[in-house]
């Protein structure tokens, strides 16, 4: 029985969700985003893209490119209600469904050729159920390996299909980019060309021992990737893997006390979702985008899990210390992620570890009154006097 995985990925799927409610956005040059001139686009519709607009962008500069773009604010709330019934359509096609983001999810298609026909065939009915139920197109890729299923599902978007069987794994990976490997980025591409590797192709003409010499465990797994291998399997999705908060500033600043009043808004939100939703997590990353929109994030894995808001306020902080800003910051971002529970062996005299592991009695206290009373209930003392305005990025 040969091995299959699929990746779907929804077309402009937050565009998409904003066209197909409103029939007078369709066919429009549609972005999802701030509205502001502080603003950046979320997602953008194919119509817009052809002039250039991609997410991430800036409003400005989106609106240089086409001037008659029409901003639409986002609705997460809805776009999550389109998410569950895209993931429902496919758990109707197999069990073995792991969603990686609103719009995207792996799906294990090992034997559903018994039940379905060939996989392009199983595509082919993923994509018409999609549309049934969800009223949107997608792009189903499909390879023996997961990292050549996700490339596959990019090759002929949108609303498009993309099998590499099994026989050609060889033929198309000797001319693909390596810049189109997962994980490979710009900074890795550029060591690479000093090595004359461009594509796939180009790395095999050298063992595997030679990469690992030359760029260590990376270079053994992009030898790996350039044959075609890829042991990741499909996992079942369980439950979140992060919760983060963010804020883009009307102003940028390189206020460090600005910059550590908001960290603890964030924590204080971050860690009071965690607590209500019953998570702890590992490891806490702060999020810093500069005015140039160069992004950096710097994480920090502690020893126990935690959901305490001091806990991961000390800890960011602690990460922002380390940072020199010579730019201004034009946002800024608290996560927690690792939520997985591990069995571990508790030693003797063992020390801190465990402490981490229970929930702070205060942030309970905190947590009840705000909310018998409402979220501006109790206030830190360090927050006493700050009025953070509303941004055009609160999440």
């Amino acid at each position: 029985m040969q091995h299959w995985i699929l990746h779907i990925d929804m077309d402009a799927f937050f565009a998409s969700v904003e066209q197909l409610d409103n029939p007078e956005l369709r066919g429009q040059p549609v972005a999802v985003g701030g509205s502001s001139e502080r603003g950046v686009v979320s997602a953008a519709s194919y119509e817009v893209r052809a002039y250039g607009v991609h997410s991430a962008m800036s409003v400005v500069k989106a609106r240089q490119l086409c001037p008659n773009i029409i901003l639409v604010p986002g609705r997460m709330k809805r776009y999550k209600a389109v998410s569950r019934l895209a993931m429902g359509v496919l758990h109707e096609f197999s069990p073995t469904v792991e969603q990686t983001s609103v719009d995207e999810a792996y799906l294990d298609g090992t034997g559903l050729e018994r039940l379905f026909g060939p996989i392009d065939e199983v595509a082919r009915r993923i994509k018409t159920r999609m549309v049934e139920v969800t009223g949107l197109t997608c792009s189903v890729g499909a390879a023996p390996v997961r990292f050549l299923a996700k490339i596959a599902s990019d090759v002929n978007k949108p609303d498009g299909i993309f099998i590499v069987h099994h026989q050609d794994v060889p033929t198309f990976l000797h001319t693909l980019p390596v810049q189109k490997i997962p994980g490979v980025g710009k900074k890795f591409v550029q060591r690479l060309k000093r090595h004359g590797v461009r594509t796939c192709g180009d790395v095999l003409r050298k063992p595997r021992y030679y990469w690992e010499e030359r760029l260590g465990k990376y270079g053994g797994a992009l030898h790996d990737r350039a044959s075609g291998i890829d042991p990741t399997p499909v996992m079942v999705s369980s439950g979140a893997k992060s919760c983060s908060a963010e804020n883009t500033f009307h102003q940028d600043t390189t206020d460090r006390d600005i910059l550590k009043k908001w960290l603890l808004v964030q924590s204080e939100r971050v860690g009071a979702d965690l607590r209500r939703h019953g998570y702890k997590g590992r490891t806490v990353t702060l999020k810093i985008k500069y005015a140039d929109f160069k992004q950096i994030t710097r994480s920090k894995s502690l020893d126990g899990r935690t959901d305490e808001t001091s806990v991961i306020f000390e800890t960011v902080c602690g990460l922002l210390q380390r940072e020199r800003l010579r730019r201004a910051v034009r946002l800024i971002g608290v996560g927690v992620s690792n939520f997985e529970i591990r069995t571990r062996q508790v030693m003797l005299f063992e020390e801190s570890p465990l402490e981490l592991e229970a929930t702070s009695e205060l942030d309970k206290a905190v947590d009840a009154v705000r909310r018998k009373f409402g979220g501006t209930a109790v206030t830190r003392v360090d927050l006493l006097g700050f009025q953070g305005k509303k941004t055009d990025s609160d999440k």
